[in-house]
């Protein structure tokens, strides 16, 4: 039996937005930029694609931008804005952004840049007052992530969005995560810009969307033949795209059921955890995406249990999960979102996630729920007694 519990990582691409990639490939691989009738028929296509992923969040068309991924979504947002600027202005993020926005902005502030990182509290959540508190006369841009990658946790994103709009600031949000999980109306959420990718949503890998709102100026990565508004140089990859608006529409229609299968499935899974005295759940309880769960193991002396040894030993009993921390040259570190949120270096070490997806059953969280347990019982098992006689 083998069993993916990593859908937070990625999604199997889904039979419809594969057959749709293999007739664009067939029938609609012309040049976009292209005026005659090849060019047109991906063009078409292209649009349609934008009008699909644009309506996944209720944005207008001409407000999507399409990307190579989250990470350029990401990048284009950050760069965009503060490339705008000739002298180095302020910038406002969390503690517990995605690497793709902490690099960029760990890069604006090699150049000069006032980056202010808003702590969380323990649940890995910003509290608004405090980032009305951190607002400055030259703050120019606040990228807060929606829902937290590795916790889980969600932001009160429309809240932080309306004080960054009373302040007259851009607000951006990574919602990587949260597209095809929880209700997305851009509208309501208030927000300026805001990141989305095609393998969180069961669509190709390679694919991702900036929305853009109209009127918010950017400059590009990216120049040369104008693409995408002027903002993303480069022709575009027609039948990717073809597959992300797909993925998207599908997502779209799924959004009443899918989400509340999979709360109640992760609750199911909780339930048959909390009670064991070495797992502790990371993240808010209630507040969070409705496919994630995620735990920090310790062993039987109450040490935490390093979180990459949870995966290999998951991954030889057919069970694909994911660590909370990140490797670098075989050397596991602490998660820095755990940190922020108050754990210390061991413990941060300790985090793992299972993320549930659209194949995941209750027969399947069964299953990895006693596999679970059966292997802290084992890693905290005292020794066994001898007899001798």
């Amino acid at each position: 039996m083998q069993l993916y519990f990593d859908y937070g990582a990625t999604t199997p691409c889904r039979a419809e937005a594969i057959a749709a990639m293999v007739a664009a490939y067939e029938q609609q691989w012309g040049n976009p930029s292209s005026i005659h009738e090849w060019g047109q028929r991906a063009a078409i296509a292209l649009e349609q694609a934008r009008m699909q992923v644009a309506a996944l969040i209720h944005a207008q068309a001409d407000e999507i931008i399409f990307t190579s991924g989250g990470t350029e979504a990401d990048n284009l947002a950050l760069w965009g804005v503060c490339q705008r600027y000739r002298q180095p202005q302020h910038l406002i993020i969390s503690a517990v952004e995605h690497s793709a926005v902490a690099k960029p902005a760990a890069a604006l502030e090699a150049q000069g840049w006032q980056v202010t990182r808003l702590p969380v509290n323990h649940w890995g959540q910003v509290e608004p007052a405090q980032l009305r508190q951190a607002l400055q006369p030259n703050t120019v841009l606040v990228s807060i992530i929606y829902g937290q990658s590795e916790v889980g946790t969600l932001q009160p994103i429309a809240e932080l969005a309306a004080i960054c709009q009373e302040a007259g600031v851009l607000f951006h949000t990574d919602a990587v995560q949260v597209a095809g999980r929880v209700p997305l109306d851009v509208q309501r959420l208030g927000v300026d810009l805001l990141s989305l990718s095609s393998h969180k949503i069961y669509g190709p890998q390679g694919a991702g969307a900036l929305y853009v709102r109209s009127g918010v100026p950017l400059e590009p990565l990216l120049r040369g033949g104008g693409q995408e508004l002027g903002l993303r140089a480069g022709t575009q990859a027609v039948p990717t795209l073809v597959g992300f608006g797909v993925a998207a529409e599908w997502a779209a229609t799924e959004l009443e059921t899918e989400p509340v299968r999979l709360g109640q499935l992760r609750d199911r899974l909780w339930q048959q955890l909390q009670d064991h005295p070495q797992v502790e759940r990371t993240g808010h309880p209630w507040q969070r995406l409705p496919h994630h769960l995620s735990l920090i193991v310790r062993d039987r002396h109450g040490q935490p249990l390093n979180g990459k040894t949870f995966v290999r030993q998951l991954n030889l009993a057919g069970i694909g999960i994911s660590a909370g921390s990140a490797c670098q040259s075989g050397q596991t570190q602490p998660s820095p979102t755990l940190l922020a949120m108050g754990y210390d270096p061991e413990t941060a070490k300790a985090g793992i996630r299972i993320t549930l997806g659209r194949e995941t059953t209750a027969a399947d969280v069964d299953w990895l729920a006693m596999v679970l347990r059966q292997y802290l019982a084992e890693a905290i098992a005292p020794p066994l007694a001898v007899s001798i006689s």
